[in-house]
């Protein structure tokens, strides 16, 4: 709904009244956000609630903001989403792939609510979703990596086996393997996307196994101290920029650019214009940042990651354009195919060469 200023006050009111015309009090819209994890995590729920307050203040007083953080996945997001209705907020962000059912649940039973879940793909009427296109900055991520090794083992910290991060994990692959025929892939699931004691964990057994690179699709700084207590083992931030570790050991960093979104699908509420859409950009449309690539990195090397980096952005590239076979060897792209969207949303599979299994 939109802010409106209250027109008439005292005798100019019941003027007002006696001819018939509405008399409204002011009023401001109420936007929620639903939070995984800690506000102060370093990474995914900290650049998501910067971005909200970025909304916050391009609207200044016309938004009345909510938030709650670190609700687990499952019942409880349920139990907090309804709250966040009950308090009369229009517009809910859920910003964790498991709000994805409870979002949907809660939608149901408010009609008149405006609900945003990030990163899922079930919708209704009053159910929009919106993602990145993370596997872009991640072939940007892939081709540093691939040249940055030394060891030619590559870490890679991966949350939840879910599509999105299958296909981060496949890119960074295809990217690093394409500079370096020698690069290996060794990856450690944690089954969370924010547990820091987990991180270091992985990151600590990667770095012992003799990867020098390490990747992460997880949400806290504890790999970037890992990396650093080690020594010599470079990192990449990961949603935030994380460029207090620079420029050892984070090399540079995939950031998560929410706030532009947050600021139109709010409008969108106010105006009465909103309406359910699927949303996945990437870095031309603005909502993948590539940061910036650190001194460690040489010259020439920084320049191809750049040039990487704009050739997606300007679509003249595609991360998963054939020749590609699947990780048993049946092919999957011909040369020169590209994979379509749908395909890529919903990637289940792991390319050739890469070692292991996905989690069921």
């Amino acid at each position: 709904m939109k802010r409106r200023t209250l027109l008439a006050t005292g005798a100019s009111a019941a003027v007002a009244a006696a001819l018939g015309a509405p008399v409204r009090a002011q009023t401001k819209t109420k936007v929620g956000f639903i939070y995984v994890g800690p506000i102060n995590d370093g990474g995914w729920t900290q650049h998501h609630h910067e971005s909200a307050m970025e909304m916050v203040a391009h609207f200044g007083d016309a938004v009345d903001f909510v938030y709650q953080e670190s609700v687990p996945e499952g019942p409880d997001a349920e139990r907090a989403i309804t709250q966040m209705c009950l308090g009369g907020a229009n517009i809910v962000f859920t910003t964790s792939f498991g709000y994805m059912d409870p979002t949907i649940n809660v939608a149901a039973k408010f009609p008149d609510v405006k609900f945003e879940h990030a990163t899922g793909y079930k919708q209704a009427d009053n159910v929009g979703v919106y993602s990145a296109k993370f596997h872009e900055g991640r072939a940007v991520q892939g081709f540093l990596a691939g040249k940055m090794t030394k060891s030619n083992k590559i870490g890679y910290i991966a949350s939840v086996p879910i599509p999105e991060v299958v296909l981060g994990i496949n890119s960074a692959y295809i990217h690093a393997k394409k500079v370096n025929p020698d690069v290996e892939f060794k990856i450690v699931w944690i089954f969370e996307w924010l547990n820091p004691a987990k991180e270091a964990d992985a990151a600590k057994a990667l770095i012992e196994q003799g990867c020098d690179v390490v990747l992460q699709h997880t949400d806290s700084t504890a790999p970037q101290q890992a990396a650093k207590d080690a020594g010599n083992v470079y990192t990449f931030g990961q949603a935030a920029d994380m460029a207090e570790f620079a420029p050892m050991p984070r090399i540079s960093s995939i950031i998560d650019v929410w706030a532009p979104y947050y600021i139109k699908q709010v409008q969108a509420v106010m105006d009465g214009t909103w309406v359910s859409e699927n949303t996945w950009d990437g870095i031309g449309e603005g909502m993948v940042g590539i940061g910036e690539i650190s001194s460690a990195v040489p010259a020439d090397i920084k320049a191809e990651a750049e040039a990487l980096r704009d050739s997606i952005a300007g679509k003249s590239y595609n991360p998963f354009t054939g020749p590609l076979n699947k990780q048993d060897g049946s092919p999957w792209l011909a040369d020169g195919e590209v994979a379509e969207d749908g395909v890529l949303a919903g990637l289940n599979f792991f390319v050739e060469g890469i070692s292991g299994d996905i989690p069921s």
